[in-house]
């Protein structure tokens, strides 16, 4: 029986040797953490503020309200209480407040919730922390994160995508924040351990729309083979970072015509996305 103080050792020292491996800090910079309210973006929080000092970081936190009724409000809440406690700034913003519509307003148009969300949020956080000078953002992507999405970008041959994986992307345009992911070798069993144990405050409630993506039924998959086979997840991942990061080619990345943020396209997804959104509801 593994004690407390031993867990969180192993939580630290896990998170240390990723940093430490993969170079996702450096002295003296500005780190945005993406913090939702959940077990993952809460506890890369904690660790990140453990290195506060020696690396002589500047926390801020952004929170994003996708307008998700009777699930975000919590999270939110938590995020605010979790920056509090630590004395970080947070930084709150919307769908609503940026855009004129919630989630719930506009997930119909799609086949998945999921795919408006990420658009979106994706654009507030790069948008967001370019504002406030941040040179990363840190996300909590753990390790069954990492796996879902290198599994589902493998089905769908999208080989393009992958040298976006890694526990560090690149600076490859002014404009677009380069991503850290602390908890790149952490299992999702382990994040919400640590948070049990702690008596920490996160958000557990799962996305009432995440039944709706391919990630859920892999997420099952990969739980399943984990169970029947230890050491499934971990050697998939060793496997990727071995032997399938593609070379990283030069992406080419415009500014879009409309707002102005990074895009590979004349214009951004998410201005695409939002006139599409903006001509349905006023049909």
């Amino acid at each position: 029986m593994v004690s407390k103080k031993e867990f969180n050792g192993y939580i630290r020292s896990n998170v240390r040797k990723t940093v430490k491996d993969y170079k996702l800090l450096e002295e003296n910079e500005k780190i945005a953490v993406a913090l939702s309210g959940g077990k993952d973006s809460i506890l890369t929080l904690h660790m990140l503020n453990a290195l506060k000092e020696e690396y002589n970081l500047d926390l801020v936190t952004i929170t994003i309200d996708e307008g998700i009724s009777g699930y975000r409000n919590e999270g939110v809440e938590v995020a605010r209480e979790n920056a509090k406690s630590l004395g970080i700034k947070l930084i709150e913003k919307s769908f609503s407040g940026e855009f004129n519509f919630k989630l719930d307003d506009i997930f119909s148009f799609y086949k998945s919730a999921c795919i408006p969300c990420g658009v979106f949020r994706r654009y507030l956080l790069n948008k967001t922390a370019y504002e406030v000078g941040a040179s990363k953002i840190a996300t909590g992507h753990n390790l069954d994160d990492e796996i879902q999405s290198f599994l589902m970008t493998f089905a769908r041959a999208d080989f393009k995508r992958f040298p976006k994986f890694g526990p560090k992307l690149d600076t490859i345009h002014p404009k677009l924040i380069p991503r850290i992911k602390p908890l790149w070798n952490v299992p999702e069993k382990d994040v919400g351990t640590w948070a049990i144990l702690n008596n920490i405050d996160v958000h557990f409630a799962e996305c009432p729309y995440s039944h709706m993506s391919a990630r859920s039924k892999i997420k099952e998959f990969l739980n399943k083979m984990e169970s029947n086979r230890k050491g499934t997840k971990a050697n998939i991942l060793k496997s990727f970072d071995k032997t399938l990061q593609l070379q990283k080619k030069p992406i080419k990345l415009y500014e879009c015509e409309k707002c102005g943020e990074p895009s590979s396209l004349n214009v951004c997804k998410a201005c695409e996305m939002f006139e599409e959104i903006n001509k349905l509801i006023l049909d």
